[in-house]
């Protein structure tokens, strides 16, 4: 199979906490997100999933990288994706370059094995968002967006999308007819409740398929936990 190494690139990254501290409180959440996840497709096996949330800074891509990590740990060949096709972030958070990704997919002839990188979590690749395109929400509901689904399955177990905030563009609802199911992300103190239920109510009148809410960045004064899975 041909894959790109991974290239490295000098820029800040953000911390894997599942990977870097597996045995942390946080990354025990995680996995806790990963087996709820799971269960809540218990008459077929969840193979695509996206990660979002109502606003922009409530943790999402993070929440992803490291959903994404405790899949690869259970022994699941994963696939993470940035589907974020404005403002991307998963080159920043695995050291990747950006030079190529889903765009050149999506308006091009190369293949999955070709875009994807390799990272320093076993069974984990990224495929990184690549140059950033005038139209992401046709390109994210194009057919050549549905072939390039078919074609991770053919190689990953599991994949997972990094997508922006529900409310801020189309994106998400669109992408989300096209994967078994959505988790969303909001963010303790800082998402308002009347947001969190318009993305609700957005994703349901896209006839999403919502797993479960992740509650990001909680007072550990005020919890036994740090992240919270709900349905």
């Amino acid at each position: 199979m041909a894959r790109k190494k991974k290239q490295m690139v000098n820029t800040r990254a953000r911390n894997i906490i599942a990977n870097e501290n597996p045995k942390s409180p946080i990354a025990e959440q995680f996995r806790t997100i990963r087996t709820n996840l799971q269960f809540t497709t218990v008459d077929s096996e969840l193979e695509t999933m996206l990660v979002t949330s109502a606003s922009p800074s409530e943790g999402k891509s993070i929440t992803t990288a490291n959903t994404a990590t405790v899949f690869a740990q259970q022994g699941k060949k994963t696939l993470l994706i940035d589907a974020d096709l404005r403002k991307p972030t998963v080159h920043y958070t695995f050291r990747v370059s950006n030079t190529s990704g889903l765009s050149n997919y999506l308006v091009g002839k190369q293949r999955v094995t070709e875009l994807a990188r390799e990272t320093d979590v076993d069974n984990l690749d990224v495929i990184t968002c690549g140059p950033i395109p005038p139209n992401p929400s046709e390109l994210l509901g194009s057919n050549k967006m549905k072939q390039f689904i078919e074609e991770a399955k053919q190689t990953y177990d599991m994949i997972v999308f990094d997508t922006p905030p529900v409310l801020a563009v189309t994106d998400s609802q669109v992408l989300s007819n096209f994967v078994d199911g959505v988790l969303l992300v909001v963010r303790s103190k800082q998402t308002e409740k009347e947001a969190a239920v318009k993305a609700k109510e957005t994703l349901e009148q896209a006839k999403a398929n919502i797993l479960g809410v992740v509650l990001n960045d909680q007072d550990l004064k005020s919890s036994n936990y740090y992240y919270y899975y709900g349905q």
